[in-house]
């Protein structure tokens, strides 16, 4: 009878006792679609894999909204403790004094294993201080490689199964895909990320000063230069005969790619899964195009996408689970599945190892092209990425007098000349708000 009442109490101890809650960690994200159902998938495993912490995605818009969704939030002490922005905002994310939570300190003060090394030096690079700390956890990376259909290939005479690797050679190719009866040579997707800032960096050229603003906020824009001009001249003049076809900004020329009436199409290593899914034809893949007379190229290119933001004023417990949360995205198994998923990169190298060791890369053609092409070189100081405030206003003063060109409405230099000047203004302005950085 005793060992009955006993097991009563026990019991009715059980029941009384409050549960240990569970603490739940606001992630804002800028991810819709299939990538949004990925990112989900990756809060649900990391929440199934413990019971004390859970993480809830948010769907806030695209970048630019979601960053400003934060922003407002965080002057109301409604902010999350976890958002995604962008990667040209870094420097604008830096200059918040007091809102953000450094990733290399927040791993540290938890004591959780994180180390740069462990990631790929132009990911890692990209979002570091000059003292080599990472300020974000980078997320999805992509870099920008080059698709061909390999049908109009072979109707227009060419080798299927070799990409142009020059500037020259990819000219000489979308020559005789007109020729053949394609409605487009080439086109390309972002057009200051790939034909300015990517291009820069793949022929060892400075974007700016300071180490394309690494190295502070006095930096002065210097894209401008003879390299970048002929480039562009270049895809001005192939305009007038559609051997180089504008399709607009952001990814509205990858449909034309997919529709078949461009036989060649520069655009995100991220967009690979959805060209081969959509796409009624064998899709070839290559490394960005250079010019081989450049001294240092090709280099390597460098990285678009978005980070991990940690945001402060958030309570304690929240930030032991967002270092955990970190932490398990890492993992290598982790890390591989959402590389093969998504089509981002592979942010480690066990992660990289992994996939090459599951047969990834020997299934799916063309998926290591976009590593290849990140480590081909180590990062100098004008490929290691991009830390310029207001970029993302710059980009579109570039997208802007690139578009002039294209129209036939101002010659290459006249343009480029503009959009650095209009970049510089914003810099100062830039500058003049953040004093004391």
């Amino acid at each position: 009878m005793l060992r009955l009442f006993q097991f009563v109490a026990l019991a009715l101890t059980v029941l009384v006792s409050p549960a240990q809650a569970t603490t739940e960690i606001m992630w804002w994200h800028a991810m819709s679609g299939e990538l949004g159902k990925q990112l989900e998938k990756l809060a649900a495993d990391f929440n199934a894999s413990q019971s004390d912490y859970r993480i809830v995605p948010t769907y806030k818009g695209n970048y630019t909204e979601t960053v400003t969704a934060a922003i407002f939030a965080f002057r109301s002490r409604s902010q999350p403790a976890i958002v995604q922005v962008n990667e040209i905002a870094t420097a604008t994310m830096m200059a918040a004094k007091g809102a953000i939570y450094p990733v290399f300190e927040l791993m540290r003060d938890q004591s959780e294993p994180f180390s740069p090394a462990a990631y790929l030096p132009a990911v890692a690079g990209y979002y570091s201080d000059v003292a080599g700390n990472m300020l974000s956890f980078p997320f999805n990376a992509s870099t920008p490689i080059l698709y061909y259909n390999k049908d109009l290939f072979r109707a227009a005479g060419l080798d299927p199964e070799v990409a142009p690797k020059t500037w020259p050679e990819v000219g000489a190719a979308a020559k005789k895909l007109r020729t053949a009866g394609a409605v487009c040579g080439l086109t390309t997707s972002w057009p200051s990320w790939i034909n300015v800032e990517n291009f820069s960096a793949f022929h060892n050229l400075p974007l700016a000063t300071k180490g394309n603003g690494f190295g502070g906020l006095d930096a002065e824009l210097t894209f401008n230069n003879p390299t970048v001009v002929r480039h562009i001249t270049q895809l001005a003049e192939w305009q007038t005969t559609k051997v180089y076809d504008y399709s607009g900004r952001g990814q509205s020329a990858e449909p034309r790619f997919q529709k078949g009436e461009c036989g060649i199409f520069i655009g995100s290593s991220a967009t690979r899964a959805d060209i081969k899914a959509n796409s009624k034809f064998e899709v070839g893949y290559g490394l960005m195009p250079y010019y081989s007379d450049v001294n240092g190229a090709p280099q390597n290119t460098i990285i678009g996408g978005a980070t991990l933001w940690v945001l402060r004023a958030r309570p304690r417990d929240e930030y032991t689970g967002v270092a955990k949360f970190f932490a398990f995205l890492s993992k290598p198994e982790v890390q591989a599945a959402w590389h093969q998923n998504t089509g981002y990169l592979p942010i480690t190298r066990a992660a990289f190892d992994l996939s090459r060791a599951q047969g990834f890369y020997d299934r799916n053609p063309g998926a290591a092209i976009s590593i290849e092409q990140m480590t081909l070189k180590p990062p100098t100081e004008h490929s290691k990425g991009i830390r310029l405030g207001s970029f993302v206003l710059i980009r579109d003063a570039i997208d802007e007098e690139l578009e002039q060109v294209f129209s036939g409405k101002r010659p290459a230099q006249a343009a480029l000349d503009l959009a650095a000047e209009r970049g510089n203004r914003l810099l100062r302005q830039f500058e003049r708000a953040n004093p004391d950085r």
